[in-house]
């Protein structure tokens, strides 16, 4: 062991929807972090490759004190036991928030073509098939038809097309609350590893539509107003009308809601985690909300209405 301890004690320091587990353990008075990420199921690699980008932008990530790729395990720095999810309140909001705008645009400042996977029309497609293929069909236990598929489609057209259309940045891929930890200097990032190269509004509108905690409209779109006023001003490729960024965030938000519906029924059902499948409520009550500011969606709303009627109508009748 590179502690120099044969058998350290660990924790769980976090939960992980993916393969991947994290372990809190202590030598020598100081504190470190255990990755265990199988080889078998996804590869160290890019998470080490990606750490370096971060770092070079100035941002501040564990740094990894030692590796064994054969075997998946990776020792890192502890930036700490709080994470922003379990720490926000309307008292800190905004000076954490704030903190996690300017380390985003550090990190989309430092763009570089060529360097990290495309966020491209097949990705997106991909992601947005997972609503109707685990949401839909596996968790609602309803069959689509040829009618419902053509309004679906439509509707992923018109997301995809939007996100495709924005400038293409360095890009997180889930920058919000808890993967964002309180630390000196703040924030701490994490969870890093699927790291691409996409949308300009992705980051930003994870951020403040998270999987796990919502805020007031009002609230969101004044965080948002900071992030696009400090990203103008600083150079970064974003609409020159607050107006059109606006969209292209709610936009992007649509692509990943619908996304994360389906990932958390695939989650339940495929690798059996239920604690996501609580929050798709959240989710659906995001498309509602941005889905009524845009005519574009209304017989994607009627289809969603349709949906919760014969889920219901199913639910009664078993």
């Amino acid at each position: 062991m590179a502690l120099g301890l044969d058998a350290p004690a660990l924790q769980p320091a976090s939960s992980d929807a993916s393969s991947r587990r994290y372990f809190r353990t202590s030598a020598r008075g100081r504190s470190y972090v255990i990755m265990d990420a199988p080889p078998s199921q996804g590869d160290c690699r890019p998470f080490l490759r990606v750490a370096g980008l971060l770092r070079d932008a100035g941002l501040h990530v564990p740094e990894v004190l030692a590796e064994d790729l054969q075997r998946g395990f990776l020792l890192l720095e502890d930036l700490g036991p709080k994470t922003y999810l379990e720490v926000l309140d309307e008292g800190n909001a905004d000076r954490l928030f704030g903190d996690a705008i300017s380390a985003l645009i550090l990190w989309q400042r430092a763009t570089r073509s060529g360097v990290l996977p495309p966020y491209d029309r097949a990705f997106l497609h991909r992601e947005l098939m997972l609503f109707p293929e685990w949401y839909v069909t596996r968790h609602l236990k309803l069959e689509l038809t040829a009618m419902d598929m053509m309004v679906l489609q439509d509707a992923f057209k018109l997301l995809e097309d939007s996100a495709l259309a924005q400038p293409q940045v360095f890009m997180h891929r889930d920058y919000m609350p808890r993967n964002l930890v309180v630390s000196e200097p703040n924030p701490g990032v994490l969870d890093f590893q699927d790291a691409v190269m996409g949308p300009v509004s992705y980051d930003v509108t994870s951020l403040f539509r998270d999987a796990f905690i919502s805020w007031p409209e009002e609230q969101v779109r004044r965080w948002r107003h900071k992030y696009w006023d400090l990203g103008r001003h600083v150079g970064l490729p974003l609409p020159a009308r607050q107006q059109e960024f606006e969209r292209a965030s709610d936009w992007m938000g649509m692509q990943r809601h619908l996304k994360v519906l389906g990932l958390f029924a695939r989650i339940h059902y495929r690798d059996g985690k239920p604690q996501y499948l609580k929050d798709t409520p959240r989710f659906i009550r995001y498309l509602r909300e941005v889905g009524h500011l845009y005519k574009e969606f209304s017989p994607f709303l009627k289809l969603l209405d349709s949906l919760e009627k014969r889920a219901q109508n199913r639910s009664a009748v078993t």
